[in-house]
């Protein structure tokens, strides 16, 4: 992400129970989730898996491994109509779960086909299954809503969830604003494949991850079917929905390249397909394979959201982004939507990989070196204003004070910083097959910032690496020395 940090505050709204009657005399509590007649063996999976930032993000108990989503929008009346089928496996045995789900009216919930009890309470949907899910077993959950979805406001004010724009909409969700349209396991530790089907009004159309496998127009409205087959982190999941123009092409290699340009942009944005194969093929030189079966862009309005934001496959950007900030977000495939973090302190593992390309990419087309924006953020001048060149060194990158701080600047630069330190200490070589083999140890996967150090450590066993995680890593203020 480049611009503004996401997180966001799920509101609070009043619990509704859904009561059905299982047999004379049974009925379902909303609190204990007690089965009739006893005998459960079962218990419910978390409400929450305690990430230290936003300890109600995701679910615990089981792992999904799809996302079956159809979408019909109604741009005019700003209404969603939506059915989730959610492909997971019971890490336990299950009496109930939870889905992350703010706003919208859930109709009906299904288990295997069976209808199932659920119950609201604020950004939980709890489900109670007709019977217990055994540890190990593969189950689908249906479930069908609709509604106007919400804007989601960050605990540093930026906005995502379901953003209304001038001729449709812009799904954008990290960090939990995905919770705004379908239900799910919001948290990026648990990531998972999808197909997305969105219904406009013909004359729109609707982009998001993957490819498009289809397009089809009956009765005045077009429905565009995207898949996506490597897995992704619900945050990363994006819908746009507007009066696109649409650009195809391919890389060298093949590589299928869509673009997306929302129409009062198209000639600002005009370089912006011409330039997205370059980076990719400039990158995989870099950091090794992409790692995904397509690339591109959505270019909307200036107007539709403060940032850009590394959507896997295809990057949003709040109108045509400079070289910098396509860098940026492209070098997020490999760095924060291939290898994603495990929680949200995590999150200088996504933004400092991203920050340093914008430094390589510079030092290798004749602009500052690496070297150069390491001495500038040290010295100060870095940025335009003291109080950028300060706040650099406001926390630790790898330990954010808190929620509202995960995109603050030293997630950023100074987690830059910290790369550059392992760089100078092990030489340029070795330093390039530490972040190619990051990338390719943990492709498609999670990891957090001690999984981190200790790959360094491995690959490069005979340097001490103890001063540059104290100081700079994890250390308060602003290191002394070089």
């Amino acid at each position: 992400m480049v611009s503004c940090a996401p997180h966001r505050i799920a509101r609070v709204y009043r619990s509704a129970l859904l009561v059905r009657t299982a047999a004379a005399g049974c009925a379902l509590l909303a609190l204990t989730l007690t089965g009739c007649g006893g005998g459960v063996r079962g218990t419910p999976g978390g409400a929450g898996l305690h990430d230290p930032y936003f300890p109600r993000a995701g679910n615990g108990g089981y792992d999904v491994s799809h996302y079956g989503l159809t979408l019909d929008y109604d741009p005019g009346r700003r209404h969603l109509t939506g059915t989730a089928v959610i492909t997971a496996r019971a890490a336990k045995d299950l009496s109930a779960f939870n889905l992350d789900l703010v706003g919208l009216d859930v109709r009906s919930v299904t288990v295997e086909g069976r209808a199932a009890w659920f119950s609201r309470a604020g950004q939980e949907l709890t489900v109670r299954p007709h019977g217990d899910l055994q540890k190990g077993k593969t189950f689908t959950a249906t479930v069908r809503y609709s509604g106007r979805p919400q804007v989601v406001v960050d605990p540093d004010g930026s906005r995502e969830g379901w953003l209304p724009t001038a001729d449709g909409a812009l799904a954008l969700g990290e960090p939990v604003g995905s919770m705004a349209w379908f239900p799910g396991n919001h948290h990026p530790s648990d990531k998972a494949a999808y197909d997305i089907s969105v219904t406009v009004p013909e004359g729109l159309r609707a982009v998001s991850n993957g490819e498009l496998r289809s397009e089809t127009t009956s009765g005045g409205r077009t429905t565009f079917r995207w898949r996506t087959a490597e897995p992704m982190a619900s945050y990363l999941a994006t819908v746009a929905i507007g009066r696109f123009e649409i650009t195809r092409s391919t890389t060298r290699s093949g590589l299928p390249v869509y673009v997306a340009v929302e129409p009062s942009q198209v000639r600002e944005s005009g370089a912006v397909p011409a330039r997205i194969p370059e980076v990719v093929e400039w990158a995989e030189r870099r950091f090794g394979p992409y790692p995904f079966s397509s690339t591109g862009a959505i270019v909307g309005r200036r107007a539709d959201a403060g940032y850009a934001l590394e959507t896997q496959n295809r990057p949003f950007f709040p109108g045509a982004p400079d070289i910098g900030t396509l860098v940026h977000e492209l070098a997020h495939q490999w760095y924060g939507d291939s290898v994603t973090p495990k929680s949200w302190r995590d999150m200088w593992l996504s933004e400092a990989f991203a920050t340093y390309a914008q430094w390589l990419w510079d030092e290798d087309h004749g602009g500052r070196t690496a070297q150069q924006a390491f001495d500038a953020l040290q010295r100060g001048g870095y940025f335009a204003d003291a109080a950028g060149d300060g706040a650099v060194w406001s926390f630790p990158p790898a330990e954010p004070v808190d929620a509202a701080h995960i995109s603050g600047r030293p997630v950023y630069e100074r987690g830059a910083m910290v790369l550059h330190k392992i760089r100078r200490a092990v030489g340029d070589h070795a330093f390039d097959g530490i972040v190619r083999g990051w990338a390719a140890a943990h492709r498609h996967g999670n990891a957090d910032t001690a999984d981190f150090t200790a790959y360094v450590e491995k690959k490069a066993p005979g340097t001490d690496f103890g001063a540059i995680w104290a100081d700079w890593l994890y250390g308060d203020g602003k290191p002394t020395g070089p």
